[in-house]
């Protein structure tokens, strides 16, 4: 057991069994958070681990999940060659503040093999990401719930990046009762604007410039946010430019979404909405959003 008024160490935790333990004997007064990622941290997940330790104090416990989950790809996309790099992601969650890193194996997280019941996002889950992408939601849900099950936390923190998973987790933690606290942080950029994605590293020096067109069109819709309608004209002009540029960016979706279930807004909306893109450039698929109010600052619907 663990003394909570002396400085932890940090622990690498590989199976249920030792998460299950370190749960039970460790002296916790306060509370839990999990940062659950695929790896391969960067700036971004730091901020969620910061986050989270900042929100749960010195004698909460911080965990933060390395977890590859074969589920959530579909045929043809990069499981294979997603970055594996737990050496360096302990590295970093252990200086952001975490005091454990629970990287289990797929056999632990899903014993006999894939699991024949699953969750389903839903309508929300097939539209823009999940159309792109069937069945991607289906299996991200069902490893939140599995994470949100074994590592008991009172909070959960995701990045806004992700918006349609965050809306839908959100969704399933209120639809079944879950009780955790779902938290968002807002989406970490790097210099230039690209916001911070683990398939950042795939980009070469051209194609990177070319994929800055998703940051520069959200920051168009930001200025002709008066109406729906020009918001979304404001970032399309932006993205048809890019897609002349060598190499080119091949748009995949562009979207003003009610956060609340992804439906396209109506051309007279006025309130929260977000700012959906999506896009190819080179191999390498990416996503990007941005909160915006339409209309008047008033935020009523009409």
């Amino acid at each position: 057991m663990k003394d909570r008024d002396r400085e932890p160490a940090f622990e690498l935790v590989p199976a249920v069994e030792d998460l299950d333990y370190l749960l039970d004997h460790y002296a916790v007064p306060g509370r839990t958070a999990v940062v659950m990622t695929m790896g391969a941290l960067h700036e971004g997940h730091a901020t969620l681990i910061r986050a989270a330790r900042e929100r749960v104090g010195r004698k909460g416990l911080v965990i933060a999940t390395v977890f590859v989950n074969p589920l959530q790809f579909g045929a043809g996309e990069d499981l294979d060659r997603y970055p594996r790099t737990l050496d360096a992601d302990l590295k970093i969650a252990e200086a952001s503040g975490a005091d454990a890193v629970f990287a289990p194996s797929a056999e632990e997280v899903y014993p006999g093999g894939e699991p024949q019941v699953r969750l389903t996002a839903g309508p929300m889950g097939e539209r823009l990401e999940g159309a792109s992408r069937p069945g991607h939601f289906d299996g991200m849900l069902t490893v939140v719930a599995k994470l949100l099950h074994l590592t008991r936390p009172d909070l959960a923190f995701f990045g806004q990046k992700d918006a349609q998973q965050l809306a839908l987790i959100r969704r399933m933690v209120r639809d079944l009762n879950f009780r955790t606290e779902i938290v968002g942080v807002p989406t970490v950029r790097e210099a230039d604007g690209l916001a911070l994605s683990s398939r950042n590293r795939y980009l070469s020096a051209a194609e990177r410039k070319t994929a800055l067109a998703l940051s520069r069109a959200l920051a168009a819709a930001e200025q002709e946010k008066a109406t729906a309608p020009a918001a979304l004209a404001a970032a399309r002009a932006v993205l048809d430019e890019a897609a002349r540029l060598d190499p080119p960016l091949h748009l995949d979706y562009a979207a003003l979404v009610d956060p609340a279930d992804f439906t396209d807004v109506p051309g007279d909306f006025a309130g929260e909405a977000v700012l959906a893109v999506a896009a190819k450039v080179g191999t390498t698929r990416l996503i990007d959003n941005v909160p915006l109010t339409v209309g008047p600052a008033t935020g009523a619907r009409r």
